[in-house]
């Protein structure tokens, strides 16, 4: 495994500094340094999209031929881990990460003349239609029914913690065609137009108060057969396609490592007392335990880039980078709610770049904020990131796929 950067690869670093410097704006870099969510609010990732969108670099995975970068694994990585330094804020992922790699893998021609162009610019905003109640790391015995009538399928159903439903103007949708014995039969992959009538969106207020995900009901909504992608009955095979892009998809551990080194500098900065939390032992050690943890993940993730570069799939080692990446991400957010301290009790949504509107809460008419600005967004991104060993598949549920593909249990 060769790890160094050729000449190529370190000009292509310089171009993509230079491009940051140039168009990530000081509100943009402040938005994504105060982010709460693993989400930017819809304003701010469409701001950036756009940017991105103009310098034809929107989709660093997609080839060239359907309006992406056609970057190489090793400047795919480059990029994600130069923006993650720079405080660039992400674009949402539900579009350009998941369902257009699955149109250039699975869709038709036509599909992908129709849908890829609009979600490049942003003119189509996806979200994912997949958890349902009973349904989501067992996302197989999935009820949403799509009952072919002529040229259309009939859809009946509740999707729910779809995030930005409440932004999006289209979804990707598993639908049960039919009940067969085996549960992963029978599924469709389906992409729904949210103005379709029958179509209602309803909030789910996170424990930040956010308004990121939404409940999606569908009664009697009609959908063209041509909005089918793959063979019906066959959208578990594209499912599981879709499943590699979103876990371990991206590079981790660079954006985990600048949250650190934020942490390791409010350690060492000095309170009113004169007192500095790295000089607690138990602190330090948890500190220097991260940081240990979030080199070993960037090794791995060096490892699947190099085999990647190959031709070769990552495997279990998918299931291995979510894991770890959104634990660590979590013991982060523990860190900083220890650092802030008592200042992480006030609610202060104004103080940080939450993922969504907060319903019910007015800000103080001077602005005021208590605490440092470290704690102003401490409890907040402590709340959102109990979702991460949850969504794409709980972490429970991938131990058991290493358990099964590793160790063979």
């Amino acid at each position: 495994m060769d790890l160094a950067w050729s000449d190529a690869d370190r000009a292509f670093r310089d171009e993509v500094l230079a491009f940051l410097d140039a168009e990530l704006t000081p509100d943009l870099r402040a938005k994504g340094r105060a982010m709460t969510s693993v989400y930017a609010d819809h304003a701010t990732g469409m701001a950036w999209q756009k940017k991105l969108h103009a310098r034809g670099w929107v989709a660093p995975a997609w080839p060239r031929e359907f309006g992406g970068a056609g970057w190489s694994v090793v400047q795919r990585y480059i990029w994600a881990r130069e923006a993650a330094l720079a405080g660039a804020p992400p674009v949402s992922p539900m579009g350009i990460g998941m369902c257009g790699p699955v149109l250039i893998g699975h869709g038709t021609k036509a599909q992908q003349d129709r849908f890829l162009p609009p979600m490049l610019s942003g003119e189509h905003f996806w979200c994912q239609g997949y958890s349902e109640p009973g349904s989501g790391s067992d996302l197989a015995s999935l009820q949403m029914s799509a009952v072919e009538d002529g040229d259309d399928f009939v859809c009946n159903g509740h999707k729910l913690w779809t995030t930005h439903a409440h932004e999006a103007n289209w979804i990707f949708c598993l639908v049960r065609t039919s009940r067969e014995a085996i549960p992963q039969q029978g599924i469709t992959f389906l992409l729904i137009d949210m103005t379709t009538p029958g179509v209602e969106v309803k909030p789910i207020l996170m424990l930040s108060g956010e308004h990121i995900q939404n409940d999606v009901f569908f009664t009697n909504v009609r959908v063209p057969r041509a909005n089918v992608v793959g063979r019906v009955g066959e959208g578990w095979t594209v499912a599981k396609y879709l499943m590699q892009f979103e876990r371990g998809g991206s590079a981790a551990a660079p954006g985990l490592g600048v949250r650190l080194e934020r942490l390791a500098e409010i350690a060492r900065t000095p309170d009113a007392d004169g007192r500095r939390l790295i000089d607690e032992p138990g602190y330090a050690a948890r500190l220097a335990q991260a940081g240990i943890d979030i080199a070993a993940l960037e090794a791995i993730e060096l490892r699947v880039m190099s085999r990647l570069s190959n031709g070769e799939a990552p495997g279990a080692e998918s299931s291995l980078m979510k894991t770890v990446s959104t634990e660590l991400s979590q013991r982060l957010t523990e860190l900083s709610v220890e650092a802030a301290g008592v200042y992480a009790a006030p609610w202060q949504p104004h103080g940080g770049a939450l993922g969504g509107p907060t319903p019910g809460f007015t800000p103080p008419a001077d602005g005021f904020l208590a605490g440092p600005p470290h704690a102003w967004i401490a409890a907040p991104k402590y709340f959102n990131d109990r979702a991460g060993s949850i969504y794409a598949g709980t972490n429970e549920i991938q131990r058991n796929i290493m358990a099964k593909a590793v160790l063979g249990l």
